[in-house]
């Protein structure tokens, strides 16, 4: 909204002024994110705390039950702060006629509910006696992938469209009829999908990102702390590739449009932060999957508009660890009837190990640093 002020008053000529620039609306992103968390924090704990939303975590492990038995009835669903302060954000700094916006806080939106209906279930069953999980995982799934599916049906005729507008305005060498294409990390050429494969991998991202994501959320501001990291990463992506002399200068196909992004990824920056401010150790408030799965699934949203689906493994390697984690446990003790780690995901292995919960919080979020700054260095290696 603001942004449409701003070209309503110096008019919608471009004058290539700073409020135009989307870096630079990024940062202002992160502030105003940051303050709606940050403000809105208390009034919306308290909240939680009068409507008895609190958690009771439980695990198949008895050790780590009685670790964290000081957790039982702090609120949860303190998701629904970073998804007000996401929207908010956007639908303030950002071109609300750019379709990927849209398409982004649909995706927003979409999860944000998925996640407090799982949250809700969870909540209300406990509180009957009842012993249901929230969503069963096939339930999430189902909605998950068809979250997919129409992000990459709609992502995939807009870049037709893009391709089309781009090639009448002598954008040729840019975009030719292969306009869907994969960025490969270390090599300068990328590759040209057909639409199903596109689609795949777009289903694929999405759900396996959103349940990543989920996963490590699990010790009070790891999640939030390592999406800060990564949403830093894909917002410089988001400006490299939408822009075409950046993109041009550091070979990298020119996503038409994209640079916009780089706003959404701000957004998720400061509404991490200020979600820290509460759920740094000792936690007052967990996102829980109300907060995760949208998180998971934005990044996994704007890794695919960028066509940078396969950097996600290394922006996001704490969180790929922590998903694969999961899964070699669960494939090893069937095989074998034996666990590999005291307890999946990972970070609890490290809990058990003796490192205090501060302690494995710190080194994950170290690691995720590393995982950052090592995807930004491969712009310049490829």
């Amino acid at each position: 909204m603001f942004y449409h002020v701003y070209l309503w008053l110096v008019g919608w000529e471009r004058q290539g002024y700073a409020p135009e620039s989307p870096l630079f609306r990024a940062t202002l992103a992160m502030l105003l994110a940051f303050f709606f968390v940050w403000a809105l924090g208390p009034r919306v704990i308290r909240l939680l705390v009068r409507m008895k939303i609190g958690d009771r975590p439980e695990f198949d492990h008895e050790q780590l039950n009685r670790l964290a038995k000081g957790k039982e009835n702090t609120p949860t669903m303190g998701g629904v702060l970073i998804a007000i302060a996401i929207a908010l954000t956007v639908l303030l700094l950002a071109d609300l006629n750019n379709f990927y916006i849209r398409l982004g806080l649909f995706c927003l939106v979409w999860l944000t509910v998925l996640g407090g209906i799982d949250d809700w279930l969870k909540l209300t069953f406990k509180r009957r006696g009842g012993t249901r999980d929230g969503l069963r995982l096939w339930e999430k799934l189902v909605f998950q992938v068809a979250l997919g599916a129409l992000l990459a049906v709609f992502i995939y005729r807009f870049g037709e469209g893009s391709a089309v507008h781009a090639r009448y305005h002598d954008l040729n060498a840019v975009y030719s009829p292969d306009y869907c294409k994969l960025i490969l990390p270390f090599y300068k050429y990328p590759l040209s999908l057909p639409w199903w494969l596109f689609s795949i991998i777009t289903v694929i991202v999405i759900a396996g990102t959103s349940n990543a994501v989920n996963l490590t959320d699990g010790m009070d501001g790891l999640a939030s702390g390592c999406m800060v990291l990564t949403a830093i990463a894909f917002m410089v992506f988001a400006v490299v590739v939408g822009s075409y002399e950046y993109a041009q200068s550091l070979l990298f196909p020119h996503i038409l449009y994209a640079d916009e992004l780089a706003i959404l990824c701000g957004a998720v920056v400061g509404a991490c932060l200020g979600f820290l401010w509460y759920n740094a150790y000792p936690a007052l408030v967990f996102m829980g999957d109300t907060g995760a799965l949208p998180l998971g699934g934005l990044m996994g949203y704007v890794a695919v508009v960028t066509r940078l689906e396969l950097m996600l493994f290394i922006v996001g390697g704490v969180f790929v660890i922590e998903a694969a984690s999961v899964l070699l446990q669960i494939f090893h003790y069937k095989a074998t009837g034996r666990r590999i780690f005291r307890c999946a995901p990972l970070h609890h292995h490290f809990h058990l190990g003796g490192l205090t919960e501060t302690q494995v919080v710190m080194r994950f979020w170290l690691l995720a640093a590393l995982f950052a700054a090592f995807a930004l260095a491969t712009i310049k290696l490829r």
